[in-house]
């Protein structure tokens, strides 16, 4: 079977160390890996971008078409995406801007571009400008260098504590910006926005996968090497129940960011984060010595000879 045009791009940006040649000779392209929507298989398109300080922008254009593009609807749904850029790769979360800043960005996208003017003319969708953001671990946490299970661990919940920090914050901004909207005697008005819900479903898709490897694979590992922690296990499986409770409460809110309660989900923030951290730090206090004997990654198992 011959392969797509974007197929045959993706191989020559990879071979060629992020450069490409024929109609993109010389432009700005990254690759863009998103989880499909519906299928949850990964997705890689290449896309042209605009740098905005230290970030890449790019804007769901479709070439002006009526619809977006499927790789927009897929980080809608899962905001974690992986970029490639030259020969750096990096995971990112992707994020739409919104109202005044999604305009302001546009007007330096087709300064910068101006053909996503012309694509903008022949739609009457607004085209979306998607804002990359690297992983922010928060209060100047930065992850040190993993060389054990124990130090990948310290670095997840470096993450997801640093995430949840992050997501409180703007909650409470939004909360701010809303009031200030409100005028005498007038009900506060409802909704979230598309940030809070990006970083939020990314949280949660983040401690889904890790407590899932823990109770599929670390936890059984860890109860038949170290029979002393079966008890502290349990305890932390009980703790991964309560959290998926309290996460599914969350992404219930995150289902209609236009009709959301603010201040029920800022409750919500509250309550996870209160058991995360009380979890977080029970983990690291029962499991990090036997985790710290174990290499990362894995050390792959010597081939017999033959």
């Amino acid at each position: 079977m011959p392969k797509s045009f974007n197929q045959q791009i993706i191989e020559e940006f990879r071979a060629g160390g992020g450069k490409v040649g024929g109609p993109f000779e010389g432009g700005d392209l990254l690759l863009l890996t998103t989880t499909g929507a519906k299928s949850g298989e990964p997705h890689t398109v290449p896309l042209g971008y605009v740098r905005d300080g230290g970030l890449h922008l790019v804007v769901a254009s479709n070439l002006g078409a009526p619809r977006h593009p499927a790789w927009y609807h897929n980080l809608l749904a899962h905001p974690v995406v992986r970029v490639e850029v030259g020969t750096e790769a990096y995971e990112a979360i992707a994020v739409p801007a919104e109202g005044a800043r999604r305009d302001e960005l546009f007007e330096r996208v087709v300064r910068a571009a101006p053909g996503y003017g012309d694509y903008q003319s022949r739609t009457t969708r607004t085209l979306p400008v998607v804002v990359l953001e690297r992983p922010d671990h928060g209060a100047g946490e930065t992850p040190g260098e993993v060389r054990t299970l124990a130090d990948k661990f310290l670095e997840i919940h470096t993450w997801l504590r640093g995430q949840l920090r992050h997501i409180r914050d703007e909650a409470d901004a939004h909360l701010a910006a809303r009031a200030a909207h409100q005028g005498p005697g007038e009900p506060p008005p409802p909704g979230l926005g598309l940030q809070i819900r990006q970083h939020c479903l990314a949280f949660c898709e983040g401690l889904t996968h890790h407590h899932t490897g823990e109770d599929d694979h670390v936890f059984p590992a860890l109860a038949t090497r170290h029979p002393q922690l079966r008890e502290p296990l349990d305890r932390l499986r009980d703790q991964h129940r309560t959290l998926a409770r309290l996460k599914e409460r969350l992404l219930a809110l995150l289902a209609d960011i236009a009709t959301a309660d603010p201040v029920r989900f800022r409750a919500e923030l509250d309550r996870i984060s209160e058991e995360l951290t009380r979890h977080l730090d029970d983990e690291e206090k029962w499991l990090l010595p036997a985790l710290a004997q174990i290499p990362f990654p894995p050390t792959p198992p010597a081939q017999e000879a033959g």
